[in-house]
């Protein structure tokens, strides 16, 4: 399958950002349906034909259909590698990207930010919950200091150089500064940095404006 046969679905949240800026930095050719969450779009017959989950991001390639910002962002990285985007080469950063990816997606995304939207931007369906609010956004600032800790002595996450990591994170400190966070002054810096590349800009026009 080539390049040219990609088809990606969703746009306008931090998680469709995600594959939109992954395939930038790879410079691959995609067509956007640029479909939001809460549309009613994802309950479509033609949608649900495709993602039963009825969720976005989603992603065609040929015959291939994919869901997941993380299994779609590694596919792309594995199936079209560049020199933009760290894939490791051996077992232990394999596994050290596989725990910063599982960090990031379980504990910031989810259970911190992902919770705080519900009580946020979705209170009406889910209703207000000040108290859980308060908790994932004290969750969320103990694990920003971890990260923050790592990046006293690292340009990107992983030693080898800006990756798949990367892309989550960032995806996940413009979705806590939209919260109001303060981020600690390691993080600060590194996302001025990584925020500057091509390929970021590019995607936020892209995901954002559709």
């Amino acid at each position: 399958m080539t390049k040219e046969n990609l088809i990606f679905w969703g746009a306008g949240t931090a998680r469709t950002f995600r594959l939109i800026w992954m395939a930038e930095e790879l410079e691959l050719k995609y067509k956007l349906n640029p479909i939001g969450p809460r549309t009613g779009e994802t309950l479509s017959k033609e949608y649900t034909a495709l993602n039963p989950k009825q969720k976005i991001p989603m992603m065609e390639h040929g015959n291939f259909s994919l869901s997941e910002s993380v299994a779609i962002c590694r596919y792309l990285q594995n199936t079209f590698p560049s020199k933009n985007i760290f894939i490791p080469s051996n077992s232990q950063d394999k596994a050290k990207e596989d725990e910063w990816c599982n960090f990031i997606y379980g504990e910031v995304d989810e259970t911190s930010l992902y919770v705080m939207r519900r009580h946020y931007d979705l209170k009406e369906i889910y209703g207000e919950a000040p108290e859980v609010v308060n908790s994932c956004r004290q969750y969320l600032q103990r694990h920003l200091k971890v990260i923050d800790k790592h990046l006293e002595k690292n340009q990107t996450i992983m030693t080898g150089g800006f990756g798949i990591v990367d892309i989550l994170l960032m995806s996940c400190l413009d979705w806590a500064i939209f919260y109001e966070f303060d981020l600690p002054k390691n993080i600060t810096i590194y996302r001025e940095r990584i925020s500057q590349r091509a390929a970021y800009t590019k995607a936020m026009e892209i995901n954002y404006s559709s």
